[in-house]
């Protein structure tokens, strides 16, 4: 596991002199920074390699990676400008993203529309200012669904300037994968199945690289857990049997102090949560976290392990809130409203879609929709629209500055973790129900047939990708660009 252990928090420090502060670059909210720090730089090699995922007697695995499965643990302070210099060791092009990072339009990492694609043998240095404090992560846009289904994914964590008190600050990137016998890689990215269904869902599901049997812990102890699903497809619902975990952030976002709904932590793919853990149990006990998500495939992820001697007899008492980052608050009475519908895939027709329901043809009417949509470039579709690649004409433009609000309807039969890159926002209704938290995320996980409503300020320049993150699902037309005006200057 990835794990950084703090003894206490850091005292608070300015991170720069005496009214000293920067802008992002096109983004109109200030933020701390090192004043005249250079860069820290770091150096990723995407190309092909080996990981043992599974343990003896199977061998290792194939893969695509930056070294390891997951990639190395990016770790920079909020604040510091930061610099990553990618080569690319592959046979094919690939890109990095900076999955929920605010960075310029140009360092986004989206081929062909905010960059050229790194060719076999180049380098790319990408380079912006780690603007929020969080969980955030790192991943290929270049045929994603392959090159993330091959391992190609890291953890990109910014501490806060004064971290909350914990004894351990640890990282789980789950991920799942498609393995046969031999534990290689199954081929048959996009088939037919997958891309008008669910994904491309495995039968081995890891944490940070590996099949874990157990993770240590000691009675007294309190733990970070920053969550990151790193999948192509699966959902999480993760159950920590015994304990009761609490939730600090969303997406890399503060959030009120609460407990899971149901007891249970659902993340989408490409979606964090931060949790806080006491671990109440007795020396020497053993207690089962599971995944339940989907019903009647429940399994064991794996269990904490009490060690035989305690860490102390009580958990600390400290604060768990995190200090919010410098996201500008959307303003809901002058915000322009904006429909955006989501459809397509299979059996869509038999769940009394607006487009036909069973009366539109059930699942044969579904099965040749389908391949009707794949015969045109696409089976999914946003505002009717199927993409057939990163460049298009953008579905919404927003005047920057201003204040949106999307009104977003998943009318399948599927769920879909929806992506805006470049922005954070803040969900507030689910089905006409405001959201207790009014959480910000930047990838909001929507049920079949479920209406949710997002506000957000459009305040970094660009033009920014918005689509569901089960690859599959991107690849197959689930896509669409929000583009942003350049700032006023008068």
């Amino acid at each position: 596991m990835q794990t950084k252990t703090i003894v206490a928090p850091s005292r608070r420090t300015f991170l720069a002199g005496a009214g000293a502060t920067a802008l992002l670059a096109g983004l109109g909210t200030a933020i701390p920074s090192r004043a005249r720090a250079a860069p820290r730089e770091f150096r990723l090699r995407a190309a092909p390699g080996t990981a043992r995922l599974v343990p003896a007697p199977y061998p290792d695995t194939a893969v695509w990676s930056y070294g390891s499965v997951p990639g190395p643990e990016i770790r920079v302070r909020q604040g510091e400008r930061m610099r990553v210099v990618v080569e690319n060791a592959l046979a094919e092009e690939t890109t990095v993203h900076w999955h929920g990072m605010r960075v310029p339009n140009a360092m986004d990492g989206v081929p062909h529309l905010t960059q050229r694609p790194i060719a076999p043998g180049e380098r790319f240095g990408y380079e912006f200012d780690a603007v929020d404090a969080g969980t955030f992560w790192y991943h290929p846009h270049q045929n994603g669904s392959v090159q993330v289904g091959r391992g190609l994914y890291g953890p990109l964590i910014v501490e806060e300037v004064e971290p909350i008190a914990v004894d351990r600050d640890v990282t789980w990137v789950l991920d799942d994968w498609r393995l046969q016998k031999d534990a290689s890689i199954s081929d048959g990215f996009g088939n037919m199945m997958d891309t008008g269904m669910a994904g491309r869902i495995g039968n081995t599901v890891t944490v940070n690289g590996q099949v874990p049997d157990t993770f240590a812990v000691r009675a007294g102890e309190r733990v970070r857990l920053r969550l990151i699903n790193a999948a192509n497809a699966r959902i999480f619902g993760l159950e920590f049997d015994g304990h009761r975990p609490t939730v600090i952030a969303l997406d890399g976002q503060p959030v009120e102090p609460h407990g899971p709904a149901d007891g249970r932590v659902v993340l989408g793919p490409a979606m964090r949560a931060d949790l806080v853990i006491d671990m109440t149990g007795t020396p020497g006990s053993r207690f089962r976290v599971t995944d339940t998500f989907y019903q009647s495939l429940e399994y064991r992820l794996l269990d904490l392990a009490y060690a035989a001697q305690p860490l102390r007899e009580h958990v600390p008492d400290t604060p768990m809130a995190l200090p919010a980052n410098p996201l500008a608050e959307p303003d809901l009475a002058s915000a322009k409203r904006h429909a955006v519908s989501f459809g397509g895939g299979m059996m869509s027709g038999m769940m009394g879609s607006s487009s036909g329901g069973m009366m539109g043809g059930g699942m044969m009417g579904g099965m040749g929709r389908m391949m009707q949509g794949m015969q045109h470039g696409g089976i999914w579709t946003i505002n009717g629209v199927a993409a057939t690649g990163h460049v298009m004409d953008p579905m919404l433009t927003l005047q920057h500055g201003r204040s949106s609000v999307l009104e977003l309807v998943n009318d399948t039969a599927w769920h879909h973790p929806i992506h805006l890159h470049g922005h954070s926002f803040r969900v507030l209704s689910r089905n006409g129900t405001p959201t207790r938290h009014r959480e910000w995320q930047d990838t909001v996980l929507m049920t079949p047939r479920e209406r949710v409503e997002i506000a957000f300020v459009a305040d970094n320049p660009g033009d920014w990708m918005f689509h569901c993150h089960i690859l599959e699902h991107q690849a197959a037309g689930m896509m669409g660009v929000i583009r942003v005006t350049e700032a006023s200057r008068t």
